[in-house]
């Protein structure tokens, strides 16, 4: 499986993507007559499969998209798709019957016997959370109208999960907050984000760590809860808060002690262009400082391009993808570090 470009969450040419880097939104569907996924024979997972590749490629979304059987898939190629956040880590890591397509322009995943049956995701740079509102809605009608969506004139769409019961909808964002980290203020968001209701998860969502002080926050319920409630409340209350905060942590760096953050600006470079060995997780936390950086205008002559594709090639499966071999965990450290230096230099 080959990718030539980055995905286009990584782009940086969207609104506020300094602190906001990227959005999705995802659609939980499942299909009438079938059980949830976790109660579903194995054959009826591969009825699943079946059913939904027929609809997908039925459906005018179907040029351009590329159709992946999981379960065929290389290991490493389930790795490059959950890197390109294409697919979650419980599909990844899963056995049973399952597939994902994916848009030629990658900003259209939909994975089947997920934790629903389908789970459609949209993904773009910057805070864009309305019109990928809108754009799902489309797609969502259009696998509909071929479809009988489990429904409940009571409850709505309903979902294995019951957070997700109602619309099925999530929205979420992937935010760069370097300054509150190195203020010890992260604290505040996570307090903010429980009053609302809110997830905060790691770079790869549920069940992962935040690396190179990247945060995924979304919505945590749909019940009882319009469309209209959720993204008016997400797009123009939560996410102007927390940019806010970030901001506000970044003016007081830069303001009470500027020798300090371009010492750990300069000196993650440093590493960075120097170093013989390098794990993933460190090399986030560098990248990290040297977007920060870059974002403030402290840190002149590197392309925040260049940064934004290395947070991508620095993981497992690119990084060998890159090479063209498969690598053990000390050779990852040394071909890591390699390309770092190529890159930066």
């Amino acid at each position: 499986m080959e990718f030539a470009t980055p995905g286009p969450w990584l782009r940086d040419d969207g609104p506020d993507t300094d602190v906001v880097m990227s959005c999705r939104v995802r659609v939980a569907r499942n299909i009438a007559g079938f059980p949830f996924v976790n109660k579903a024979s194995d054959k009826q997972h591969r009825e699943l499969v079946s059913i939904a590749r027929q609809v997908v490629l039925g459906t005018d979304l179907a040029e351009g998209m590329i159709w992946v059987d999981l379960n065929c898939a290389t290991p490493r190629d389930r790795q490059l798709l959950l890197e390109r956040h294409l697919i979650s880590r419980n599909l990844a890591e899963t056995d049973i019957a399952r597939a994902v397509a994916v848009s030629g322009d990658e900003t259209l995943s939909i994975m089947v016997n997920e934790e629903d049956h389908l789970r459609m995701q949209l993904l773009a740079p910057g805070r864009q959370l309305v019109e990928l509102v809108e754009r799902i809605n489309i797609i969502d009608d259009a696998i509909e109208s071929k479809l009988d969506y489990a429904f409940s004139p009571r409850w709505g769409y309903l979902t294995a999960c019951p957070t997700n019961v109602g619309t099925g909808i999530r929205l979420s964002v992937m935010m760069h907050l370097p300054a509150l980290k190195l203020t010890n203020e992260i604290e505040r968001v996570r307090r903010a984000a429980k009053d609302l209701h809110l997830a905060v998860r790691g770079y790869y969502g549920e069940g992962s760590e935040s690396a190179g002080d990247f945060y995924q926050i979304s919505n945590q319920v749909t019940l009882g809860r319009s469309e209209d409630e959720l993204l008016g409340e997400f797009q123009d209350r939560i996410l102007p808060r927390i940019v806010e905060y970030e901001h506000q942590a970044r003016k007081m760096l830069v303001e009470r002690n500027p020798t300090l953050l371009d010492d750990r600006i300069f000196r993650a470079l440093g590493i960075l262009r120097a170093a013989r060995l390098l794990g993933a997780e460190e090399a986030m936390k560098l990248l990290s400082r040297l977007r920060l950086g870059v974002h403030l205008g402290r840190l002149p002559g590197v392309a925040i391009t260049a940064i934004n594709r290395l947070l991508l090639l620095v993981q497992s499966a690119h990084l060998q993808q890159h090479v063209g071999v498969d690598l053990n965990r000390d050779q990852r450290r040394v071909a890591r570090a390699k390309l770092v230096r190529q890159m930066l230099q």
